[in-house]
This record gives structure tokens, sequence and C-alpha cells, in this order.
């Protein structure tokens, strides 16, 4: 494989996409795949835990999130579902895609709020059935790898819901950490999508994508990053990630926001953004030429992008149906080795809700790509004295059948992901498998010299 820098178009993006609801189907499916896992792991009561950053656990089920508040939701094996809501989502339990009873719990409402109708976290378990249950599946937001502890007994809840908990579930009953049964790497319900779920998904992943190329077609010398950050929001869509719009020296003061300091040629620039569905990251210089980089960095494109770029077509070129993780793993390390070019994540993630829901590919990972997987290509190399190089980009594998289904259901959707397809193929080099779906629409685009903007690295 070789690299090279060349004068190529830029890649149509798509605006005014409409976006898919989940259907009736989808989350009926959802709570079938949930139950599922409860009963493959003897779990006859699971509590799942919400708030703003990590409640995507509980809107797979519920279709929403706490907000500004808290929340549980407490399903039992037999389908039966509890919504433990704050003062301002008591609301939300009508409008829930779970059938459910509401339980008013003021503990989850904003500070200082009033607590009319009070009382013990221990009497709302009690309440629903969970101290008769045996073992009860706990589901924060983090899927624990520790080498040194139980993970099963690991609780990313807060405190006070954790200590009800136990003085709730004592004498013959178990706590566990439950959150396996929603993203765990091969088990988990929320890593395999299907058609509808993917076109839900889709939305997002477009819409970071034409955001970041409208982003760095405004690079200039001159340009502040708030007017960068400003272009990398849209349509009053969340943010999945802080927003970067960083240039120069980073976490000045240990400030994560865009400020108003200005790109200067020469200038390291670092973009991100993300919505719901996927993200959009870019990394290189405020220079149009090799000359225009500082002394010493200007061997930039042989130190850190062309490898760079090689372990990312590597990574598109390998991914398929039934490779498994830990080929993956070992196909970067061995175009990119870590030791030289200072990764250190999984070169790959699942997304969804949210941005980073675990990963299949890490060493040995015996973990097999399915269908309906959505990834989050996420390579960050580190050498010192260098900008990064970053296109990260959402991803699909998709086999026969559920490439047909998108076809039939969702075809502008599927018109798109041709579009996609077809530039990554044929305009920028790269072999995908049928499998590999690109969500995305820039998938495969880097600009190192983010002045020189129809220069761009591809493969020859």
């Amino acid at each position: 494989m070789k690299v090279e820098m060349s004068l190529v178009p830029e890649p149509q993006v798509f605006s005014n996409v409409d976006q898919v609801a989940l259907s009736d189907e989808t989350m009926a499916k959802r709570l079938k795949k949930v139950l599922k896992g409860m009963a493959d792991n003897q779990l006859e009561l699971i509590v799942v835990y919400a708030d703003k950053e990590h409640g995507a656990n509980f809107e797979y089920l519920t279709g929403f999130i706490p907000r500004f508040e808290e929340a549980l939701l407490v399903l039992k094996a037999d389908g039966q579902a509890y919504l433990l809501l704050g003062n301002e989502n008591v609301k939300m339990a009508g409008h829930a895609r779970l059938a459910n009873t509401v339980i008013h719990v003021p503990y989850f409402s904003l500070p200082n709020q009033p607590m009319e109708g009070e009382r013990l976290l221990e009497e709302v378990f009690k309440e629903v059935g969970m101290a008769q249950a045996s073992k009860v599946g706990v589901v924060g937001w983090k899927l624990f790898k520790s080498s040194l502890q139980s993970n099963q007994q690991m609780f990313d809840l807060p405190h006070y819901v954790v200590r009800a908990l136990e003085k709730t579930v004592s004498g013959e009953g178990v706590l566990v950490n439950g959150t396996e049964v929603f993203i765990g790497e091969d088990i988990g319900a929320r890593t395999v999508a299907n058609s509808n779920e993917l076109a839900h998904y889709e939305y997002g992943a477009n819409l970071a994508s034409t955001c970041m190329l409208e982003t760095l077609n405004a690079v200039q010398v001159g340009k502040r990053e708030t007017e960068l950050g400003a272009l990398l929001s849209a349509e009053g869509q969340i943010h999945t990630v802080v927003t970067i719009a960083a240039t120069g020296q980073r976490f000045e003061k240990a400030n994560l926001y865009p400020t108003h300091k200005q790109l200067q040629l020469g200038d390291k620039v670092s973009l991100t953004t993300a919505f719901k569905g996927g993200l959009s990251s870019r990394a290189g210089y405020v220079a149009k030429h090799q000359t225009d980089l500082p002394e010493g960095e200007q061997d930039y494109l042989e130190r850190v992008v062309f490898p760079y770029t090689q372990a990312v077509v590597t990574w598109l070129e390998t991914a398929k149906v039934g490779v498994s993780g830990g080929q993956l793993y070992d196909a970067i390390e061995g175009v990119l080795p870590k030791s030289r070019y200072g990764w250190t994540l999984n070169p790959g993630h699942f997304v969804a809700d949210e941005e980073w829901l675990g990963s299949p590919i890490y060493p040995a990972s015996q973990i097999l790509l399915k269908s309906g997987m959505l990834f989050q290509v996420d390579i960050i190399p580190s050498v010192p004295g260098y900008a990064g190089a970053s296109m990260e980009e959402c991803v699909a594998i998709g086999d026969q059948e559920l490439r047909d289904e998108l076809a039939t259901s969702y075809p502008e959707v599927w018109e798109r992901i041709k579009i996609r397809r077809d530039y990554v193929i044929n305009v920028l080099g790269i072999s995908l498998s049928d499998d590999l779906l690109p969500l995305s629409n820039t998938v495969g685009y880097l600009r190192p010299y983010l002045l020189n903007k129809q220069v761009v690295t591809v493969v020859k």
C-alpha cells in the first residue's frame, strides 16, 4: 500500500436529512433482547441507572433520558417495568416507549427541591419486589475489565442508591453488575442494531461529518476557535462529546472549550464534533505547504500522516462480518505499532446513543464482528513534537440480509451509503468489503494541510 497526497474533489454531503424514528417493533425487540440477557445471566430483576451523561442504557428501553435529573428503571424477568423518577420527569412516564408503573422519588430531583412524598429508597425497592429477588443486576454505564478485583462487584451508581440496594437485597439475595446485558462486547443487547436502528443513527453520523466538512472549509488564518466551534453544531442536536475547536497550545489554564484565540500560520489544530450515532474528528496544521510547518515538524507527512492513513485504510479494508476483534487489532498493530506511534486506546469501538459503548477490538479478542455492529474508527497516534492526525468516523458492518433490508425499508439511507462507498473506493482508492457501510460522509478523507483544501491522502 502506498499513500500519497492528491488533488481530489471533496465528498458529497447531505443536508435536510430526515430523522428516522425508532419503531414500536424495534422497541419491542429491544425489550425482548434485554429480557433474554437477564435470563441467560439468571437475573430476576435489573436496576438501570440514568442521568444526563449516563442515560443511554435507560434510554434504550424507555426512549428518553431524565435530562437534568436522575432516574432508575427497575425491570423484572416477566417484563414488568417501574420508572423511578424525580419531580420534573414524572410526566415523562406517560411518554415512555415501555409500558411502566411510575413511582415518584424526590431524591432524584435537582438540589434543594421540594421533597413531598419522600420515602426511604429501601421502601420503594421493596414495593417493586426487590427484597424477594435472589439475584439483582445493577446497570450503570461502565463495563469494568479489572484484573485486580471482581468486576461483578463493582458498581458505578451513586453511593446512596447502592447503599439502599444493599440494604434491600440482604440475606439470601445478591447484587451483581449487570451492565454486560446491555453493552457486553459479545452478548450485549445494544451492540447489534437492526435496519431501523442503523437508519436512526445514520442521521447523527451524517450530521457530524457534514458539520466537519463545513468547518474544514472555513479554516483560515485569523479565524477564531469559537467561529469554528459554532460550525460544529447543527439542527439543535445534543452533542455526545465536548466540542473541540482548538488551535496552537491546547488545554491552557485547563480549558477544554473553544475560545477567541485566532488561528495562526503553522498552528496545530484539533476539531471534533459528535451527535447520537457518530463522531467526526480531524487534526492537522494551519498550513498550505510543507514549508508552512514549524522547523523540525516538516516531515509530518512521512512521520505521522502516511503511517496513520495506512492504519485507517487497513481497518476499513479488514473489517467485515466474521473477522475477530483480535485480528483487527493485530492488523492495526502491524502497520502502526503502538510502541512507536503512541496510541493507547482500542483502535475502534461501538457507537450508538453515546460516543463510546465499549469495544471488542483488543489483543487476542475472540469476539467476532457481527452484522449490525456500528463502529467508530478511532485510532489516535501521538508522536511527540508533531500535530496529531485524525479521521475518526462512523461505519456499520452489514451482511447481505441487512443491506437488503436497508435498501427496501430505507432507500434514501441506502442511497447515501452507496454514494459514500463509491467515493471511498473510486476516489480515495480504499478497497471496502461489501459488508462495510459508511454512515459518515468523510470516511477515509484527510486533509493534513488545512489551508490546502483540495489535497488529501489517497491510496495508490
